[in-house]
């Protein structure tokens, strides 16, 4: 669970350094533009630490599946070594499938006006303003999020579901809640991670005429709340981390 609770904690630091700067800049009016290179980095490492986000609280969700439902076998499955390849094939799956999307882009031709509609820079952002063929990269990037955010999201819902299961299966009503209470934490970091992103989706495919406030308030409420929250989140609830506070 270590493992990748700092897997979580670096996900989320590296995910505020490499978007704040553009965001304050603009609260503070310091910055009004931004490079067309600078702009795809950014897309890059945003899109890239979402995935690994997911990959993270998908690998969390099994270990809270293996700790609940098959408790007495968890030091043998989830060894430290077997924790390492989980969180290399994590970092290897987010590091690999986005970049064919992101080099694209330095290709395409962009038609004027070029108006971010965050204080960051998305990939379907910069679609949008493109003037050349974006088939490629909308299909690319559509079935990227169906079969990794998407995927992600339904395996951690039929996990928590046998979870479930076996917790109503537990003769102790003490019992039950008390294996609950180990996956709160968890539970809660899900939420705060695939609720805006739902969010932000559901505005760029039906908000289009909305006010530009709207698309920068969701774009700032996806990428801010997980940095902050996490940390609280697990500081709260693992006693371990209390401690050593």
């Amino acid at each position: 669970m270590f493992y990748f609770l700092a897997m979580l904690a670096l996900t989320d630091l590296s995910m505020g350094l490499s978007t704040v700067h553009t965001v304050l800049g603009i609260l503070w009016r310091f910055t009004q533009e931004v490079r067309l290179d600078s702009c795809i980095a950014q897309s890059y490492f945003i899109h890239a630490l979402s995935l690994m986000e997911s990959s993270v609280l998908l690998a969390m969700c099994f270990d809270r599946y293996i700790a609940i439902c098959n408790h007495l076998r968890y030091s043998s499955i989830l060894t430290g070594d077997k924790s390492m390849r989980i969180s290399i094939a994590a970092l290897g799956r987010s590091s690999l499938l986005i970049p064919p999307a992101i080099i694209r882009l330095k290709f395409l031709n962009y038609c004027c006006p070029h108006i971010l509609s965050h204080s960051f820079c998305l990939h379907q952002d910069l679609l949008r303003m493109a003037c050349s063929d974006i088939h490629f990269s909308s299909i690319y990037a559509l079935a990227l999020v169906i079969g990794t955010l998407l995927l992600d999201a339904v395996l951690i819902l039929i996990s928590y579901g046998m979870i479930l299961y076996t917790v109503l299966g537990v003769a102790f009503w003490e019992e039950r809640v008390k294996s609950l209470k180990t996956s709160v934490s968890h539970i809660c970091a899900v939420l705060v991670f695939y609720v805006p992103i739902i969010g932000l989706t559901m505005v760029h495919c039906f908000g289009k005429h909305l006010s530009p406030l709207v698309h920068i308030f969701m774009g700032n409420i996806c990428i801010l709340p997980a940095p902050l929250m996490n940390p609280i989140n697990y500081s709260i609830k693992t006693k371990q981390i209390q401690k050593r506070i």
